[in-house]
C-alpha cells in the first residue's frame, strides 16, 4: 500500500485529524437540530458504535441555540464527541456557529453565490462574485482563527457556484478552482486549521477531484487534511459498494484523514461500513479480519458453517480481536492464499481440519465439531 500522504494535524474538540492520527470516522444526524432530545439520543448511539466526529445541520439562527443545547446535554452525559455545524447559504449563521461548535463546515459553492441557472458571466462579473465570496470568507476565517476553531471547506460536485461551472466546466478542475478561491483567503489571513473535502455522487468524479486536488496541493505545499466520502450514495449493497470503491481507492493512494460513509439509512449503519472499509484497506483494525476461500469441489467440510461459527463466537474473545484468521477449503492453495494470516484453518481430504500458526501446523485432523473448542484452547 502507498505511504499515507503527509498532512498537518487539525484539532477538532478532543480529536486530532491528519498528521499521524488514525483516519477518523464521521457521521451526521438525520433529524432537525431543533429536536434536541432526538439528536442527543442519536449522537450517543453513534458514539457507542465508534463514531469519532458528528455533524449536525444548522439551517437557521435559532438552530445555533439548539446546537449549543445538544452540546451541553452531551457533556452532562460525559459523551466527548466533537460536534461539527454544517452550514449552507448563510455566512451569518456560520459566524455564530464558530462560538458553539468544535468545527464549522461550509459549502464553498453556496457560501455567498446564489445557486441560479447557469448564465454567461463576463470576466468582470466573475470577479465581482468572487470578490463577494472572499469578502465573507475573510471575515469568517479571521473569526475562526481568533477563536481557534477549525473549518471544513466542502466542495460538492452537485452544488458548485454557477459562475465556476460556466468558466471551468462541471468536472474535477472546477472543484479544485472552487477550493482555491477559499484557500487564497485562508492563506492571506494566515488561517491554517482547515480540512478539505471534494465530494460527488459519481464515484469516478469524486476520485478524480481528490487526486487532482492533492496534486495541486502538493505543488504549493498545502498540507490540509482531506475528508473523504461519496455523496448521495443511496442505500443497501450498492451504496456500500460505491462508498468502498470511492473511499477505498483514495485510501490505497495514501489520501484521506477522515471519512464518512453517507447512507440513506440509520446513521448508525454508516459506522460499521466505515470500519470495514478502513480495515479492508489495512489502515485501521477494529476486530478480527477473516480470510476465506469461496470453496469448490475439493472442499470436504461445510466451510460456510465453520466460518459463520468462528465469526460469531470469536468476536467475544478479547485475545482474538486483533487477529487475522484464514478459513480455507483445502491444501491446494490454502497456506499460500492465507497470506500473512496469524492462523489458518484448512480442510483435509477426510473431512477433518488442521490449524496452522504462521504457516506451521499446530493441530492436525481436528473433527469439524471440535474446531472452535480446539482453536480457543490455542488462543488461551
Amino acid at each position: 500500500m502507498t505511504k499515507r500522504r503527509q498532512t498537518r494535524e487539525v484539532t477538532i474538540g478532543n480529536i486530532g485529524v491528519g498528521g499521524t492520527n488514525d483516519i477518523r470516522i464521521q457521521s451526521m444526524t438525520n433529524i432537525p437540530t431543533r429536536n434536541v432530545e432526538g439528536n442527543v439520543y442519536q449522537i450517543c448511539k453513534l458514539f457507542e458504535c465508534g463514531c469519532e466526529i458528528v455533524r449536525l445541520a444548522v439551517t437557521t439562527l435559532a438552530d445555533v441555540k439548539f446546537f449549543a443545547e445538544i452540546g451541553k446535554a452531551l457533556r452532562a452525559k460525559n459523551i466527548p464527541i466533537p460536534m461539527v455545524a454544517d452550514v449552507h447559504f448563510s455566512p451569518a449563521i456560520a459566524l455564530d456557529c464558530l462560538e458553539v461548535a468544535d468545527k464549522v463546515r461550509i459549502n464553498a459553492g453556496n457560501f455567498s453565490d446564489k445557486l441560479s441557472t447557469i448564465q454567461p458571466f463576463s470576466d468582470d462579473e466573475f470577479l465581482v462574485e468572487k470578490g463577494k465570496l472572499q469578502k465573507y470568507l475573510r471575515l469568517f476565517f479571521q473569526r475562526a482563527k481568533n477563536l481557534k476553531k477549525p473549518v471544513r471547506i466542502g466542495i460538492n460536485h452537485g452544488s458548485l457556484a454557477p459562475r465556476i461551472i460556466y468558466k471551468f466546466g462541471n468536472r474535477d478542475t472546477a472543484m479544485w478552482e472552487s477550493a482555491k478561491e477559499c484557500l487564497e483567503v485562508a492563506e492571506e489571513v494566515q488561517f491554517e486549521d482547515i480540512v478539505l473535502s471534494f465530494k460527488a455522487s459519481d464515484t469516478r468524479e469524486m476520485i478524480a477531484a481528490n487526486r487532482l486536488a492533492c496534486s495541486k496541493l502538493d505543488e504549493i505545499g498545502g498540507r490540509y487534511p482531506i475528508h473523504l466520502g461519496i455523496t448521495e450514495s443511496g442505500n443497501g449493497d450498492y451504496a456500500r459498494i460505491k462508498s468502498a470503491i470511492g473511499i477505498g481507492s483514495l485510501l490505497a493512494d495514501g489520501v484521506g484523514d477522515t471519512i464518512r460513509v453517507s447512507l440513506t439509512e440509520d446513521p448508525i449503519k454508516e459506522i460499521e461500513v466505515a470500519k470495514n472499509i478502513l480495515q479492508a484497506c489495512g489502515v485501521r483494525r477494529y476486530g478480527i479480519e477473516f480470510i476465506a476461500c469461496p470453496s469448490c469441489g475439493r472442499t470436504s467440510y461445510d466451510i460456510q458453517a465453520v466460518l459463520g461459527e468462528l465469526k460469531t463466537k470469536l468476536e467475544k474473545i478479547p485475545n482474538a480481536r486483533n487477529l487475522k484468521i484464514a478459513v480455507m477449503g483445502c491444501m491446494v492453495n490454502g497456506l499460500g492464499e492465507a497470506g500473512n494470516a496469524d492462523f489458518a484453518i484448512i480442510g483435509n481430504p477426510n473431512g477433518t481440519l488442521s490449524i496452522y500458526q504462521n504457516k506451521k501446523c499446530i493441530a492436525k485432523n481436528v473433527p469439524r465439531a471440535k474446531i472452535y473448542k480446539t482453536f480457543t484452547k490455542i488462543l488461551n
